[in-house]
């Protein structure tokens, strides 16, 4: 089986009680059906290792075009596609299954870094073109949501059953600052301009800091 669209969103963590990037995916995937592009959405669990490995299951399961890994940065004021991840582990709270790991690889051995191969700047405009705030954004932090970045972006890099997958991360505010059924008209606009997309727009997208 082969689809258009993976989408994953995080369960709630740190005691909240919801997570504002699921429930952005649970309602982004049936209007991307509506528009007849096929998905598959995922809930992954806030744990290192855990998390990535259950969206790469997945992945190899339903072969998708593309797979956009969505997460919450709560202090954030825009939707923010990712451009980089980067190969370390440093928690500053546990996760949920109360793992804190401090500078370790999330791949012994691994490179320092990858670059997403999703057209982060398209998408971003995308975003921009339905009322978001939007930005491009220069670090997926070291959390679970950069674990996740990278090891996606490392099996797309050197797992030939991916070879045919784009993919990579956007970041996504609490709800005081973009309301999760906004988010999810985002993301629909993004992931469309994604799939249509198979080069990045040429413009600004750098930051001072």
């Amino acid at each position: 089986m082969s689809i258009d669209v993976l989408l994953t969103g995080f369960a709630p963590f740190d005691g909240a009680a919801v997570n504002e990037s699921w429930l952005a995916v649970r309602e982004a995937a049936p209007a991307l059906r509506a528009a007849e592009i096929t998905t598959r959405e995922l809930e992954l669990p806030v744990e290192f290792g855990r998390a990535g490995a259950e969206l790469l299951h997945a992945a190899r399961e339903c072969a998708p075009r593309l797979i956009v890994a969505v997460g919450l940065a709560a202090g954030r004021q825009a939707v923010t596609p990712e451009r980089v991840t980067i190969n370390i582990r440093d928690a500053r709270i546990p996760d949920a299954a109360g793992a804190s790991p401090v500078d370790e690889p999330v791949v012994p051995g691994g490179p320092v870094g990858y670059f997403s191969t999703l057209p982060i700047k398209a998408m971003t405009k995308a975003l921009s073109t339905q009322g978001l705030p939007a930005a491009v954004s220069q670090s997926a932090g070291t959390y679970v949501c950069n674990d996740v970045f990278y090891l996606l972006a490392h099996a797309l890099a050197t797992d030939p059953q991916l070879a045919q997958a784009r993919g990579g991360f956007v970041h996504v505010p609490a709800a005081d600052v973009a309301p999760p059924a906004a988010v999810a008209r985002g993301l629909v606009a993004a992931i469309r301009t994604a799939l249509e997309s198979p080069e990045d727009l040429v413009v600004t997208g750098g930051a001072e800091h």
